[in-house]
């Protein structure tokens, strides 16, 4: 009996063996409630050591498909044995990494991922039909991973959240495990983007080591934490930045990776603040898009245009907003600083869209820039060099955030909105220009790092000021 369609074989020989490794594993979780940690250390051990020792002698099984008598298969088996390891020694020093956590891994690691891969193999002959033929719809298709990553993505949330939530529910409930629905329904919705993006960003490393561990290092995270958020207001996160993720994505200002790290963002932001405080970074964002393609023939013609047409990438998305993140975090576990909170908030969404802002326009300034350390004359898009158009266009984009945080209500008063934010935005952004200047020339920062650390520097100035003055 054929159990695998043949457009997975023609499309996707890897993707075989990939639905046999998830119809293997894919409802191992089901016995995890009623052994104990150390006897799954066991068991998976042995199953490691048994595929080790395959791997050695393949003509014991000649028939077996490729991927289970190479590393692939054993990767997957070690990422679950390592979490069940880190489980059993937190354990021995009173932490909780919970096995239900690791149920949700496992569900999400084969179910999740091999109907992504079903549907992502389906789309390429769908794609490959669709391009061998005389349609004049094929003229309008540039670009197969465009078809391919949506739709199996898509998948990988949907189906990944909804058997991580069985999962999660059948462990917890044959536990006996004090724990609500409502925190196992957020961590198997964190398991499961964390997954997705995994699963979209190119890498050399196996998706069977980066999907199980990324995604399963992220949800003990956040189950830590302890945090209770309802339910309904989990998935209305979810939905909400989602939709505004695709639309990102179909307006080709992020890629796949840019819009899942987003969807991730926006869902722990909406859940640890509120939805006002996405919609503030989604502004930068917007921003951001609107202006990189702001003169873009004039500044590719320069060799200074943002690379993929101005696509931005997970890159851009975690190191402009990294430090929103934690902040909006803090908020929620640390009311009681939650004004500091705020005004720090402000100072890092301000630096990302002043930074953007000045670099997008600025390099469109009819005058020659000047480096930040020395005043020295440099070329256009030398990193450092700054210029008047783009100093006012740093304040100009920390201003508009002010302005929407007045409008969100988040703070109540317009001079300090005002004062607080463009000073954190405009000297954040020079700090990006003079780290630009320094350590990024010498190799010693990538232009990611950069913004990593302005945006962080960005909420200290404004954290700052918000003590001085009040």
């Amino acid at each position: 009996m054929n159990l695998i369609p043949d457009f997975i074989k023609r499309n996707d020989p890897c993707a075989h063996g990939q639905l046999i490794l998830s119809m293997i594993f894919m409802f191992t979780f089901f016995a995890f409630p009623f052994v104990g940690v150390n006897v799954l250390i066991i068991i998976f051990m042995v199953i490691l050591i048994s595929l080790r020792y395959l791997e050695s002698r393949p003509h014991l099984l000649k028939r077996l498909d490729p991927m289970l008598r190479t590393r692939s298969t054993q990767a997957f088996v070690a990422s679950i044995l390592i979490l069940f390891l880190v489980s059993f020694v937190l354990d021995s020093f009173a932490c909780n990494y919970p096995i239900f956590v690791i149920g949700q891994v496992v569900a999400i690691s084969t179910i999740g991922l091999g109907s992504a891969t079903l549907v992502r193999c389906h789309k390429g002959s769908s794609y490959a039909s669709l391009m061998n033929s005389d349609y004049p719809e094929r003229e309008f298709i540039k670009d197969e991973t465009r078809i391919n990553f949506i739709p199996s993505s898509i998948t990988m949330l949907i189906i990944g959240i909804l058997f991580a939530s069985i999962a999660g529910l059948w462990i917890v409930y044959w536990q006996g495990a004090n724990i609500s629905y409502n925190m196992i329904f957020f961590v198997a919705v964190i398991g499961s983007i964390t997954a997705g993006l995994f699963e979209s960003i190119p890498s050399k490393i196996d998706k069977n080591i980066s999907i199980p561990l990324g995604s399963g290092m992220a949800m003990w995270l956040f189950f830590s934490f302890g945090y209770s958020i309802p339910t309904n207001q989990i998935l209305f996160a979810l939905l909400f930045s989602m939709f505004l993720g695709y639309l990102a994505y179909c307006a080709k200002i992020a890629d796949i990776s840019a819009s899942l790290s987003a969807t991730l963002i926006g869902v722990l932001i909406i859940a640890f603040s509120n939805i006002y405080w996405f919609i503030l970074l989604l502004t930068f964002f917007i921003l951001g898009g609107m202006f990189t393609k702001y003169k873009y023939k004039l500044k590719e013609s320069m060799g200074i245009a943002e690379g993929k047409d101005g696509v931005r990438t997970y890159e851009n998305v975690f190191s402009n907003s990294t430090a929103a993140l934690i902040l909006a975090i803090a908020y929620g576990i640390y009311p009681q600083y939650g004004e500091l909170i705020i005004f720090a908030y402000l100072g890092t969404v301000a630096t990302a869209a002043g930074d953007t802002l000045a670099s997008e326009i600025g390099t469109t300034a009819q005058q020659q820039p000047r480096m930040i350390t020395s005043l020295k004359p440099v070329k256009t898009g030398v990193d450092g060099g700054v210029t008047l158009l783009g100093e006012l266009s740093s304040i100009g984009g920390s201003a508009i955030i002010a302005i929407f945080a007045i409008m969100f209500a988040m703070v109540d008063s317009l001079y300090a909105a005002l004062v607080i934010t463009v000073a954190g935005g405009f000297l954040g952004t020079n700090i990006d220009s003079l780290l630009g200047a320094t350590l990024q020339n010498r190799g010693l920062l990538t232009n990611s790092g950069v913004n990593f650390v302005a945006t962080f520097a960005g909420a200290i100035i404004s954290a700052g000021l918000y003590l001085l003055l009040f």
